[in-house]
């Protein structure tokens, strides 16, 4: 009974904060991909790279850790669940998207990386709170959920929520100039500008990799 109560103890005391490198093997084509785990406000978060997805830092919206396994994802819909390795360099698991899971391993390979989320100079009272918006393509909707503050520290932040992407969050940059507002990321290829009209919608144009898709957010209750 002794060794079996040391052997959970050494299984809790496995810590996965850290920068990890490795890759997810799919039939296609092995994806290679970075993740970085640490304590944020007293929470373990973290974020993942993807270079061949132009993802840069996507934060985690989900981290959680049993022992020496972890479960984490940028996207409720597609987790990441791995075990750590006894000695805590390396981790082993699966990736599930969809009706369809792939293997990954990941290295560790030093500390975690993580950059502070943007802030922004302080923005007009009218545009703080929650905006919905849909993105309309030629097979889908996307719903965007566009939350702007200003913080007690003096900055203001704005995040967009992508509802029908497993609630994938990208942190913004907010510039507002007179009614007009731009909005950019350093997680993606990403940015919108708009106006603030007369009737209280932000009227403007997404712009991703080279596509420009008309956006328009309104008010949320």
């Amino acid at each position: 009974m002794t060794s079996f109560l040391l052997v959970l103890a050494l299984a809790a005391a496995i810590n996965p904060s850290g920068h990890w490198e490795g890759a997810v093997d799919t039939p296609q084509r092995s994806v290679t991909f970075q993740v970085d785990l640490t304590t944020i406000n007293g929470a373990l978060g973290g974020a993942i790279t993807v270079p061949s997805q132009h993802l840069n830092g996507l934060p985690l919206t989900k981290v959680v850790v049993d022992g020496a396994s972890v479960t984490f994802g940028a996207r409720s819909d597609q987790l990441l669940a791995a075990t750590i390795a006894d000695d805590g360099k390396t981790m082993s698991g699966t990736f599930t998207m969809d009706a369809y899971s792939f293997p990954f391993a990941l290295t560790r390979t030093g500390e975690a990386r993580i950059e502070p989320l943007p802030t922004s100079a302080p923005i007009a009272k009218e545009l703080e709170g929650t905006w919905n918006g849909t993105l309309t393509g030629a097979t889908a909707e996307i719903h965007l959920v566009l939350t702007m503050r200003n913080e007690p520290d003096g900055g203001a932040r704005a995040t967009i929520v992508n509802v029908d992407e497993g609630g994938l969050r990208l942190p913004m940059r907010v510039t507002q100039r007179a009614s007009t507002i731009t909005l950019t990321t350093s997680v993606v290829d990403g940015s919108f500008e708009g106006e603030l009209n007369a009737s209280g919608e932000l009227v403007g144009t997404y712009r991703q990799s080279g596509m420009e898709v008309p956006l328009t957010f309104h008010r949320g209750r």
